[in-house]
């Protein structure tokens, strides 16, 4: 039976399906099957007071959509809401995103297709015959030469290079969608904890200057104590520096108050002196934002599929990966294929007459002595590609730290307002025992005062340890990732919507 060799067109074809480097497979999720050493216990500590209820930690597959929601605050979600429309972060992220599609989509196009030019051109030339050794004939006068011309050029795709460095470039998409979804979790969750950190200094500046105002009714009763002998020198002076001391409080918390304020305005997209967000922000406080009684917990490997940021260093993976294989495959041959077809007269009337000139070419460029150039970029690649996966496993490993932060942040809150909350409630009660005994004659004036003067500071350490719960809930819910967030009809996606 004769055996026919195959043609080199044949073997051409069957070389442009092989791919140099290591194809990409997404890592392994973490083998982790908890977040701490000591698990996730079914509830935290709960007390009677505001934002003091327990909360249960419940398994789920997902993250939860829209978590801002779970505090039942209107003026939270519409301030969230709002940066996530307007937030010139998510703008430049957007942005960042069109211009990686449109670097893919040029690149996909020189790739994919061959490259096809019109060429128009007008030459004025003078032919001197002596420069071909003709003397004999007279020199023809000036003479204009017109050409239109198409040339079509392509390189063969033979060891994949081309297509390895579209990979590269769509994983660079891939990256910026990523980087798109977790500003706009960054910026979700900046808002909640910074209208958090404005509600509860709005309601630390109150109970402050309650506390001035009481020091100061103590100093006056002491003053008066004074003149009439009762009390000494020092402890008036030690009243008029504890009333010092409370009032110097004061201009740092304004200070933060209103940092919190122009932060909240420049996360919305305005500036600081716009008042058009000023009815959210008055209605917004902290007994106002219910702590969430349920809060979904995902597992470590659901983590590494959902969290944005780890997806954003997976393709900066898949990318480092594509890299190898395009510098491996520049040690390959290389293979162009080229044509012209076209027109060349002395007269511009001719040039539709006919096609007069054509070419046709094979080109093969093998690189022979780079002086180790190719092998070393090689090199650089597989080393580029080894530390992109050492990033991934760092911020995999930083993910699972947040997360685990953050529960045992919860449950120490918890313990924390608890006896805050005691306290207070102590505090209170013998704030109405002293008034009653005072109304009955038993203590004097001084004394009642004391008793709520020690009432508002346990009221102000509480405050401090409710904004503390509800801020590191909404950390818990940040470092979870979550999936597809609110308001993104104009989300565009990498993978979906290449053309």
């Amino acid at each position: 039976m004769k055996r026919y060799a195959p043609t080199p067109f044949v073997l051409l074809m069957m070389l442009a399906g092989c791919t140099m480097g290591p194809d990409f497979h997404t890592p392994a999720a973490p083998d982790a099957t908890g977040w701490t050493r000591e698990g996730v216990p079914p509830a935290t500590a709960a007390a009677p007071g505001p934002g003091g209820g327990a909360q249960t930690f419940a398994a789920a597959e997902h993250a939860p959509h829209a978590w801002w929601t779970q505090f039942g605050s209107a003026a939270l979600d519409d301030l969230v809401d709002q940066a996530l429309r307007a937030s010139p972060t998510l703008d430049a992220a957007r942005a960042k995103l069109v211009e990686a599609r449109e670097n893919y989509n040029a690149q996909a196009g020189a790739t994919n297709f061959p490259s096809v030019d019109l060429k128009l051109s007008g030459t004025r030339q003078k032919v001197d015959l002596a420069a071909f050794g003709i003397t004999q004939v007279p020199n023809p006068p000036p003479f204009t030469l017109y050409n239109a011309s198409v040339s079509v050029s392509y390189v063969f795709d033979v060891f994949g290079a081309n297509r390895r460095a579209l990979e590269a470039t769509l994983a660079q998409v891939d990256y910026q969608a990523y980087e798109l979804e977790a500003a706009r979790l960054s910026v979700a969750a900046n808002v909640v904890s910074t209208a958090i950190r404005y509600a509860s200094l709005q309601q630390q500046i109150a109970l402050t200057r309650q506390l001035a105002d009481t020091q100061a009714r103590q100093l006056a009763i002491m003053q008066a104590r004074l003149a009439a002998g009762g009390v000494a020198q020092i402890d008036v002076r030690s009243q008029r520096t504890l009333l010092a001391q409370t009032r110097a409080s004061l201009p740092p918390l304004e200070t933060q108050h209103d940092a919190a304020d122009h932060q909240l305005a420049i996360l919305l997209g305005v500036a600081p002196s716009n008042t058009q967000f000023a009815a959210p922000l008055t209605a917004l406080s902290l007994d106002t934002l219910h702590l969430p009684d349920t809060v979904s917990l995902t597992v470590p490997s659901t983590l590494a599929r959902e969290r944005p940021d780890i997806r954003a260093s997976e393709a900066l993976l898949h990318q480092a990966g594509a890299n190898v294989g395009v510098a491996t495959a520049n040690l390959f041959p290389q293979i162009s294929i080229s044509a012209g077809i076209g027109s060349e007269r002395t007269h511009i009337e001719d040039i539709v007459s006919g096609l007069n000139i054509w070419n046709v070419g094979l080109g093969l460029t093998q690189p022979l002595f780079h002086g180790g150039e190719l092998r070393a970029k090689k090199r650089a690649a597989q080393a580029a590609y080894e530390a992109a996966f050492a990033d991934y496993r760092q911020t995999v490993l930083q993910a699972l730290q947040q997360v685990a932060d953050s529960l045992q942040a919860l449950q120490n809150d918890a313990v924390e307002l608890q006896a805050r909350d005691d306290a207070a409630r102590e505090a209170q009660a013998n704030a109405a025992i002293a008034q009653s005994r005072y109304q009955a004659g038993g203590v004097s004036e001084f004394s009642l005062i004391d008793t709520q003067r020690q009432a508002l500071q346990t009221m102000l350490d509480r405050t401090r340890a409710h904004a503390d719960r509800l801020t590191d809930t909404a950390a818990l819910y940040q470092s979870l990732g979550g999936a597809t967030l609110p308001g993104e009809a104009d989300r565009m996606d990498g993978p979906d919507q290449r053309n």
